[in-house]
């Protein structure tokens, strides 16, 4: 019996990654509101009865949809910050095939001796190199295949009442970005980083937009540009401070 029960919960575990699987893939690349439960279903190849079984409705599909998405985009950035390489995906969160591009400083191998007074242990990428390694990750989902732009703003922008749940959802993960990225520019420099935080997701922001319309090379290199810009500012604030 139990061997039957582990089975029957195999089936179920692969019956609900192919419906997330299958609503992802279409959600990303044609939208939420077109795309129907019948043709998640179809595509899916599962009965009507199994996608109720795993999920209330559209909208609860949709929920695991972003929560899917943060969930890689969080496993990313951590990955990057830390100086390891990761998947990049095209709607922060997707699958994709491309890795993380080569991060410069933050591959190099682990350095000697204790850390000084606000340095990162020993192994990781400086403050400003891990900056730098999560504007690559993020670039090397604008640079992927199928690239449709930020899936949160996407979805955020289908469900523009703030108070529903998914857009709740996006507005949640994007206050977590948020408070990442200004956590990190924190370490680059002795100010407050909200400005510096604030200005790095607008300059992302305008990237995930732009780089499904114009030549991703130009807008990467755009992008990365800005985020120089933001840490030699910082940088020289710092300077001039002392």
């Amino acid at each position: 019996m139990a061997s039957e029960q582990a089975g029957g919960g195999r089936r179920t575990s692969a019956a609900r990654a192919r419906l997330l699987g299958t609503a992802t893939r279409i959600f990303y690349t044609e939208g939420i509101h077109s795309v129907g439960v019948d043709r998640i279903i179809a595509e899916a190849q599962v009965t009507r009865a199994t996608l109720y079984r795993h999920f209330t409705g559209k909208e609860e599909l949709v929920l695991a949809y972003i929560d899917q998405a943060d969930q890689g985009m969080r496993a990313g950035i951590e990955a990057a910050r830390s100086g390891k390489r990761t998947a990049a995906g095209p709607g922060d969160g997707e699958p994709a095939d491309a890795g993380l591009a080569d991060a410069g400083p933050a591959d190099a191998g682990p350095a000697t001796g204790a850390p000084a007074p606000g340095e990162p242990p020993a192994g990781e990428p400086s403050a400003a190199d891990a900056v730098r390694a999560v504007a690559r990750f993020i670039t090397d989902g604008i640079r992927s295949p199928g690239f449709r732009g930020c899936a949160f703003l996407n979805a955020a922008a289908e469900y523009p009442d703030p108070a529903h749940p998914i857009h709740q959802a996006v507005l949640a993960h994007r206050q977590w970005f948020l408070e990442t990225v200004t956590g990190l520019l924190a370490r680059v420099g002795d100010e407050p980083a909200d400005e510096a935080g604030r200005h790095f997701v607008m300059l992302r922001d305008g990237a995930m937009a732009a780089g499904c319309l114009f030549d991703p090379e130009l807008i990467t290199e755009t992008f990365l540009r800005g985020v120089e810009g933001i840490l030699r500012v910082r940088g020289d604030r710092t300077a001039r401070a002392t």
